[in-house]
């Protein structure tokens, strides 16, 4: 079973914390993932830099162009990910654009996924329509997720499309804005979350955007199966001299306040 399918299946109020590779420095992305999981986050998503990140906020757009300034690369990132299996066991997600992927190749980079030990990945610009006709079958056989997002804009039919399509998770991005993270959810946030959860989907969902702190993190599990924190974790590795001890610090205070 996918180490993402086992996690759900087996785990609530799940905590999946974004950074991006690279940053902030080139050879920091193992480092981090290890202490991530050593301190109790359940999933990891590593952003892969782009020039061009349309659904980020400030904060991971510069993150973004630092780690591109220190070089790196898809292909870096396979590389730096080659031994990371031998030292963490949590799932491993790759977010991107599908530009530079479709330069590396689709092909290419989906079984690399896999070699390395990948568990699913989520484009956000990824067509659904390219997807199921040409790359749905290539992501099966490797064993790799591909995951979808939602916002508050999507149909009731078109999430059901997408849970009828998806073997992991649903990313239900909480709000059209960019990622960033803000205080509290507001009442629309909230009746957005009841609708999908009236759907009565087959897939759990995370929520990702906006979500920061305790407080946000503890409101948007009584709505999904746990939740997705970024920009405040990118904002705390920029100040950060010791990443073992800030890290340790960072997960405590979203589970324990």
């Amino acid at each position: 079973m996918n180490r993402i399918n086992q996690l759900f299946k087996n785990k609530k109020d799940i905590l999946s914390v974004y950074f991006t590779a690279g940053y902030p420095n080139l050879n920091d992305t193992n480092t981090i993932i290890q202490s991530l999981e050593k301190n109790g986050t359940d999933l990891v998503e590593i952003g892969m830099p782009f020039s061009d990140p349309l659904a980020d906020g400030p904060t991971i757009q510069a993150s973004s162009l630092t780690a591109l300034k220190n070089g790196m690369s898809i292909s870096k990132l396979f590389e730096q990910l080659k031994e990371v299996r031998k030292t963490v066991s949590i799932p491993i997600i790759l977010m991107g654009y599908i530009n530079p992927v479709h330069k590396f190749g689709i092909e290419k980079f989906i079984n690399k996924c896999a070699e390395v030990g990948v568990d699913g990945v989520i484009i956000p610009d990824l067509p659904f329509n390219e997807y199921y006709e040409e790359h749905q079958q290539l992501f099966e056989n490797a064993g790799v997720t591909n995951i979808f997002l939602i916002t508050p804009q999507t149909p009731d039919a078109r999430i059901k499309l997408i849970d009828d399509n998806t073997k992991g998770f649903i990313y239900m991005v909480s709000s059209a804005a960019v990622t960033g993270a803000k205080k509290g959810l507001s009442e629309a946030q909230l009746a957005y979350f009841t609708r999908v959860n009236n759907l009565n989907l087959k897939n759990p969902t995370l929520i990702g955007f906006g979500i920061g702190d305790h407080e946000s993190f503890t409101e948007a599990c009584k709505y999904s199966k746990g939740a997705i924190i970024g920009s405040a974790f990118i904002k705390m590795l920029s100040k950060s001299s010791n990443f073992e001890n800030d890290i340790k610090k960072f997960i405590s205070s979203i589970r324990n306040n």
